[in-house]
């Protein structure tokens, strides 16, 4: 696991807390009460039997080591994203084992849908957001543990072996794109093994990546036609997606924060 890992201002938690609040609620946690419920979280923490969590972020065999010659991006056109289709996001839940949102606030969403409209112009448009895969991701610099990281190719992981479930990293997250496991899980893709009491998020389908094939949203993107979706080696600048990059204006959300995302975005 050596090989693909290397070595690396909070925002708010989607998921709270128990005994938390919602937002404007003025409900604050004190550190004890923190410290209490992270410590009840690695108490509780269960794993599917037979599920080696260690394999999602070593699934790269060690004839090919994980190398920074390459970073994995994404492009999403949202002039192409398609409001009301959740076909995305369906994949992503389908070939991650998430299953159906019914509790947006506690359910897994490692991808989901966001209709924006520019008070303005009046301007709509609808883009799908997830992990943004930041060359300085937050979330790793405040896990306590080590368990988020970032392989030398850009996709950024949790190992779940050393998660403790603090949710520090889900507060650092300018973007919202980390859930918490709150629910034992067991019927489960070997490939994309899940503990509850753990943090998660968009893996890049690395599982798929490091067999040479492509994110499971992006698949689903262009079969219904769209083709909002681009995948490719940010790095080479003959890929599909550095010329396109080139080519069209693209913007990186929250670009004020520096920290040079892996997903772009055209058309806002």
């Amino acid at each position: 696991m050596s090989n693909n890992r290397e070595q690396a201002q909070p925002a708010n938690d989607r998921h709270p807390l128990p005994g938390e609040g919602g937002r404007g609620e003025g409900s604050n946690v004190s550190r004890r009460g923190f410290l209490a419920t992270s410590a009840a979280a690695l108490a509780g923490l269960t794993l599917a039997p037979g599920i080696n969590l260690i394999e999602i972020a070593a699934a790269k065999p060690d004839s090919e080591p994980v190398t920074s010659k390459v970073r994995w991006g994404m492009l999403i056109d949202t002039t192409r994203c398609q409001s009301g289709c959740t076909d995305c996001v369906s994949a992503c839940g389908k070939e991650n084992g998430l299953g159906e949102v019914t509790k947006p606030r506690t359910d897994a969403q490692w991808i989901r849908k966001i209709d924006l409209t520019d008070l303005k112009s009046g301007h709509a448009l609808s883009l799908p957001m997830m992990c943004q895969h930041c060359a300085n991701p937050p979330c790793v610099d405040v896990c306590p543990t080590g368990a988020s990281f970032k392989r030398a190719d850009g996709i950024v992981l949790v190992d779940r072996h050393t998660c403790i479930g603090c949710r520090y990293c889900m507060m650092a997250c300018p973007y919202k794109a980390r859930s918490f496991v709150h629910e034992p899980h067991t019927d489960q893709n070997p490939e994309v093994p899940r503990g509850q009491g753990c943090v998660e998020s968009c893996t890049l389908c690395v599982h798929r990546v490091d067999r040479g094939g492509t994110p499971a949203c992006v698949e689903a993107c262009a079969a219904a036609g769209h083709n909002a979706m681009m995948f490719g080696d940010l790095n080479n600048p003959e890929s599909e997606i550095s010329k396109r990059i080139r080519e069209v204006k693209t913007t990186q959300v929250r670009a004020d924060l520096k920290l040079d995302l892996g997903v772009r975005y055209e058309g806002i």
